[in-house]
């Protein structure tokens, strides 16, 4: 397996776990990842938090830890990277309002690079306008998102994911191990145990 560059696009309050985990998952299989964050640089962090499903009409949140990035959103050539990773949480709802990530988001899908959202990345998504006659999974709050940008949202479990193409999808950071598994199908990862 030849080792992919992977770009993950982050910002402030962005979900802890859909940032840490693929994060950490992703370079423990031996990839490269720069987690990049718009007006921010390499040595900046952004706070993220904890969102759990306690009972509540919706999830909770409680602060997580700091994340440092390792890349520098405003030095970024698209083209030097082979996949995209949205992580979900607050981060992609004031994301999705600056151009330069909707070009980046787009860039992905016009180049058939693969890409792995979760959560509320969907908006990032459903904003760039690359899920027409798509299949997306998402937080459930987040199925408007889809279905007003043409796309279809799949009746799947919290834990579960869905690959459509290029695109690997899933609810919230429960699916973890169904949604970083067929990403890294989709990014020809071999693994041997």
């Amino acid at each position: 397996m030849a080792a992919k560059r992977i770009l993950m696009l982050v910002g402030d309050f962005g979900e802890d776990y859909e940032i840490m985990v693929p994060f950490q998952a992703l370079l423990a299989v031996g990839h490269t990842v720069h987690a990049v964050c718009p007006d921010k640089k390499a040595g900046d962090s952004i706070a993220t938090a904890i969102h759990d499903f306690e009972g509540h009409q919706t999830y909770s949140e409680k602060p997580g830890h700091r994340f440092t990035l390792n890349a520098t959103f405003a030095d970024l050539k698209f083209d030097q990277y082979d996949a995209l990773v949205i992580p979900g949480g607050r981060a992609p709802e004031y994301l999705r309002l600056n151009p330069k990530v909707l070009e980046l988001v787009r860039h992905f899908f016009t180049t058939k690079k693969p890409v792995a959202a979760i959560c509320h990345g969907a908006q990032l998504l459903a904003a760039a306008g690359v899920l027409e006659g798509r299949t997306c999974s998402a937080y459930p709050a987040c199925r408007a998102d889809v279905e007003l940008a043409h796309g279809t949202f799949p009746e799947i479990a919290i834990d579960g994911a869905v690959t459509d193409g290029n695109l690997v999808t899933a609810p919230a950071w429960p699916a973890h191990p169904a949604w970083l598994a067929q990403f890294l199908k989709v990014l020809g990862t071999k693994i041997s145990l």
